[in-house]
């Protein structure tokens, strides 16, 4: 089977400018999702898709191919990740290369391992899924989350306050780190939550959303920890 890992990293960042190439410990944040990918042994391409040139450069300098520029139409701030992944695969497919799967990863996800990554595409061909999709539990169960009305905390669901947190079900989110695909059925569905998904559990202290400066300190500091590195 023929596979594809695909970092999708355009230009633009409004919150943290140049956030695809802001040093993460010393070192471009994208180029430990390429590692992450090279590493792994499971890629026939490693590939970023990108529309700025400076992206392109410190892409190729970590290893990963830029075979072409993404378009307009998919770097603007409204594009999907969807539309993205597919206009990877139909500008693959216009070069002449097909591929079965594909595994989408963001830039800013400096936690994504090989192992994960091989975990995650393996369990995708076993259940025979659509998408295998990395997820955490939330810390807090959702279920007592409350809204502020008129200036007063007000419960969303009453009825489960005098629940304790065990006796309610586990809910859980998408990391945002990667998404594992079967790509006949990507096209099929045109999208990455699609009929048939198999979750890939991830421990909170493994996960961490990157989107304001506070956010890029906490993750430094939780990767130093999980992986003994000093910054380089």
């Amino acid at each position: 089977m023929r596979s594809v890992a695909m970092i999708t990293a355009r230009g633009g960042s409004k919150r943290i400018p140049r956030k695809n190439i802001k040093p993460f410990l010393g070192r471009p944040i994208l180029t430990y999702s390429i590692e992450a990918a090279l590493q792994a042994g499971i890629f026939e391409e490693v590939m970023v898709s990108t529309d700025d040139e400076e992206i392109a450069q410190a892409a190729k300098a970590a290893g990963a191919a830029v075979p072409f520029l993404r378009s307009a139409k998919t770097a603007n701030d409204f594009a999907t990740t969807a539309e993205v992944v597919e206009e990877v695969l139909a500008s693959y497919e216009r070069m002449g290369t097909v591929f079965d799967t594909a595994c989408c990863i963001y830039p800013t996800a400096p936690f994504v391992t090989a192992d994960a990554l091989r975990t995650a595409m393996r369990l995708l061909n076993q259940e025979e899924a659509d998408a295998v999709i990395p997820v955490v539990r939330f810390s807090f169960p959702p279920q007592r989350g409350v809204v502020i009305k008129d200036g007063r905390l007000v419960p969303r669901w009453p009825e489960n306050m005098a629940k304790r947190s065990q006796d309610l079900e586990p809910l859980y989110h998408d990391c945002g780190q990667f998404y594992c695909l079967n790509v006949p059925s990507f096209i099929r569905q045109k999208a990455i939550w699609m009929e048939n998904v198999v979750p890939f559990v991830q421990e909170e202290i493994n996960v961490q959303d990157i989107d304001t400066e506070q956010d890029w300190e906490i993750a430094e500091l939780k990767y130093q920890v999980l992986r003994g590195r000093q910054p380089r």
